[in-house]
């Protein structure tokens, strides 16, 4: 007798001691070329973002997050490696266009070859399955077949006879239903997963469903602008499904869902094409973004105002699950308030979308800039900065005051020339043009 309550006293232990050590889920929601103003908790007046702003109250929430390029491809690449650009040698979207066009023969290999900087970086899939966990890719991807990242499950085929690369079936997620997350969440068997969700949304082409379509068109002149606004409605749609089905399921409180963009968007209300100082570019409206955690039961939900950057987000996941930080990551545990409390300044590095070398990433340097406390910044590569799509680019050293000027209209760098020393001293102790220096 008394050896048979011996034993469920051990099971009940070894029970309690497995739910405590319980791996978390972990959901990472990326929206796709969206302003860091365009959500309702971020104060835009038109712009209904219900479930995103549920999220944000229930999140630790970070309203002054960036990242490190303001361009998909080296942005997301950051986000799944927790390296800058300059690390992954992923610092634009395509590589140069040789004479012979994108048809040729070189500029084929040399895209194989940008996709293949992929295939031995510490990605979150790769480093989670050592703990047990299961992945799934869906929305944009560009380093080919999903597999390529670690993942175990997926919707990027990247086979460019098929036209492979952006993200081909994977950009179907949001715009076409959520099944296929549901179902491989539904197939996980007992596992823990990590959920990658970066839709093409509210990306181009915006095609809203046509009931947004009427309810902005009321609110703006602008077509566009409507088109552009019904699609951030249409994106929180999607992200409110995907909640609503971790709480269908009960996996709520087992689940960290993690919120970020991987660049920024202001829509020109002329065209449906993005204005200046937005995506690709060194502003704000380019490389800000808020950043949340929502972990229920471990993470306190409140708003903080400290500094944090998307290279935060794998190291982050990392200690979450019981892991260490590889040491060639950057950035830092931002649910640590120690950490985020050292945590002084971030920076970043803006890059051409074609590259001109890529096997340098300097070679493809636009900007470099740099965010210290209130004081943000700018200093230009002069080789490069007029080749962008033929938009012309500023020579000059820029300062702003980030809080006392948030849209970056007033540059002081003259009149302030002791801040742009110091921060000028920071930025290339931490970010040198010098390729040898910068690895």
């Amino acid at each position: 007798m008394n050896r048979a309550i011996s034993i469920l006293l051990v099971a009940l232990i070894l029970t309690v001691s497995v739910k405590a050590n319980k791996q978390p889920n972990i959901v990472l929601i990326i929206s796709d070329d969206q302003a860091w103003t365009d959500y309702s908790f971020m104060g835009h007046k038109t712009i209904e973002t219900p479930n995103i702003d549920r999220l944000s109250k229930e999140s630790l929430l970070f309203k002054r997050g960036y990242v490190p390029t303001s361009l998909c491809c080296p942005s997301l690449a950051s986000i799944i490696t927790g390296l800058y650009p300059h690390q992954t040698k992923i610092t634009g979207n395509e590589p140069p266009v040789p004479v012979g066009g994108k048809s040729s023969k070189l500029y084929i290999n040399q895209v194989q070859e940008c996709v293949s900087f992929i295939d031995n970086l510490p990605t979150l899939p790769r480093l989670l399955a050592k703990q047990g966990y299961i992945s799934h890719q869906s929305g944009k991807w560009w380093q080919g077949h999903y597999s390529r990242g670690g993942f175990t499950h997926g919707m990027t085929h990247g086979d460019p006879k098929r036209g492979g690369r952006h993200g081909d079936k994977g950009l179907e997620i949001g715009r076409k239903g959520m099944k296929e997350i549901f179902d491989f969440i539904e197939q996980r068997n007992g596992k823990p997963f990590f959920t990658w969700y970066a839709p093409f949304l509210p990306h181009t082409p915006h095609n809203p469903p046509k009931r947004l379509l009427n309810k902005y068109t009321k609110k703006t002149d602008s077509k566009f602008i409507a088109r552009y606004w019904a699609m951030c409605e249409w994106f929180d749609e999607t992200c409110g499904e995907l909640l609503q089905y971790l709480d269908e399921k009960n996996l709520t409180n087992d689940t960290i869902v993690i919120y970020v963009t991987d660049n920024g968007w202001i829509q020109r209300p002329d065209n449906g094409r993005y204005a200046p100082r937005s995506k690709r570019s060194q502003y704000d409206g380019g490389i800000r973004t808020p950043i949340m955690v929502r972990w229920p039961g471990k993470v306190k939900p409140e708003e903080r105002n400290e500094l944090v950057n998307s290279i935060d987000i794998a190291p982050t996941i990392l200690k979450a699950c019981g892991m260490n930080i590889p040491k060639e990551m950057r950035g830092i545990n931002i649910l640590n308030k120690e950490e985020l409390k050292k945590r002084k300044f971030t920076y970043g590095a803006c890059y051409l979308h074609n590259a001109v070398d890529i096997h340098k990433p300097n070679a493809n340097l636009t900007y470099r800039w740099l965010i210290d406390g209130n004081w943000k910044i700018i200093l230009p590569n002069k080789t490069n900065i007029t080749t962008r799509n033929n938009e012309k680019g500023t020579k000059n050293i820029e300062l702003f005051n980030l809080i006392a000027d948030p849209f970056e209209k007033n540059n002081l760098a003259d009149s302030q020339q002791t801040i742009v020393k110091r921060l000028t001293r920071q930025l290339n102790i931490h970010l040198p043009t010098n390729e040898k220096k910068n690895l």
